[in-house]
């Protein structure tokens, strides 16, 4: 990469970084708990609204996993989440009625906290309906695949997200607080998937799946983004440039292998079709605070009247994560 280049992305990262200091006068604390953070402590971030009906069930599967410490920053929910959130032990919250699309689709917002709070740490950035399944999960914890990255000089991990969905209309099995999400929405494309490398950043983008011949069958490239570096162990001269598609430093992205062999990478199960789909999807369109336009929501609008069925004969039903290492959907690499 050329001397021009490198030194824009430096450019570039203390932008955002500058950016993400100057965002921090729109967050309220609503609870302050890092205190109560250890040195080795593996913490969530996590931006949301009016997403209480998915966090017993959030909170429960990362605690399983060994997450110690939670940090969310609530745009302006009025459902209960942040009075539910500021009761939680583990959780730190700060509240904001900003514009999430004025503050990068809330990434200036976890940029902030990440620097504030995070140095040192290995931390798992996620949305409440994204659930990382990575090698061994079944048997082994978090800090067992944290430890492995550190020992083997791994900063960051990368992980596809997997779309999820039922077997009929997505309106046809309610959903209730606490219950598993994949339960319900349990099957998922094995393959349509187009995959490329984005030059300036080195990050691979993948696109395809269920939304994309569903919602974008005419505008495939327009499918939104699968790929993304939700766990990293962080430093302070870290960003994220475009949700957790990618980061800065470029060295960060490249989470997989070019030559032939395979690095370790995971999987985020995304819980986004369940029957309460419709409401957050018109609510979000009326909100207009997406990328583009809102143009992803407005292709479910068109869609969502119909209360459509994701399943197709070529759909596959969710097992574990040893299947999707066998349909390249993920690799152990050499984490044995």
């Amino acid at each position: 990469m050329g001397i021009v280049r490198t030194y824009r992305l430096r450019l570039l990262r203390k932008r955002w970084r500058i950016r993400a200091f100057r965002k921090r006068r729109e967050l309220r604390s609503v609870v302050d708990r890092t205190e109560t953070i250890r040195p080795r402590d593996i913490l969530v971030f996590c931006t949301l609204r009016n997403e209480k009906v998915r966090l017993p069930y959030f909170l429960r599967y990362y605690r399983d996993m060994g997450v110690a410490h939670f940090f969310f920053v609530d745009n302006g929910s009025d459902d209960g989440t942040r009075e539910y959130l500021a009761e939680q032990p583990d959780v730190s919250l700060w509240s904001t009625t900003a514009s999430y699309k004025r503050a990068r689709f809330g990434m200036d917002w976890i940029n902030w906290l990440l620097r504030r709070h995070a140095h040192g740490h290995w931390c798992l950035t996620v949305d409440p309906d994204e659930f990382l399944v990575y090698p061994f999960c079944d048997t082994r914890k978090l800090r067992a695949l944290t430890d492995w990255l550190d020992a083997s000089s791994i900063k960051s991990f990368g992980a596809m997200l997997l779309d999820m969905y039922p077997k009929g209309p997505m309106g046809g099995q309610p959903y209730s607080a606490g219950q598993d999400p994949f339960e319900i929405a349990n099957w998922f494309d094995s393959g349509n998937y187009m995959i490329e490398k984005n030059k300036k950043f080195g990050n691979l983008w993948i696109q395809g799946g269920p939304r994309a011949r569903m919602f974008f069958p005419d505008t495939p490239a327009r499918a939104p983004a699968l790929n993304k570096i939700p766990l990293v162990k962080w430093s302070r001269g870290y960003t994220y440039v475009s949700s957790t598609h990618s980061l800065l430093p470029r060295g960060l992205n490249l989470v997989y292998d070019e030559w032939g062999g395979e690095k370790a990478s995971g999987c985020l199960l995304h819980a986004k079709f369940l029957d309460t789909f419709a409401a957050k999807a018109a609510e979000e369109l009326d909100r207009k605070q997406h990328y583009a336009a809102s143009h992803e929501y407005k292709a479910y609008a068109n869609r969502l009247s119909d209360d459509p069925d994701l399943w197709c004969k070529w759909s596959e039903k969710y097992i574990n994560w040893r299947q999707l290492e066998i349909l390249g959907i993920m690799s152990k690499g050499n984490w044995a």
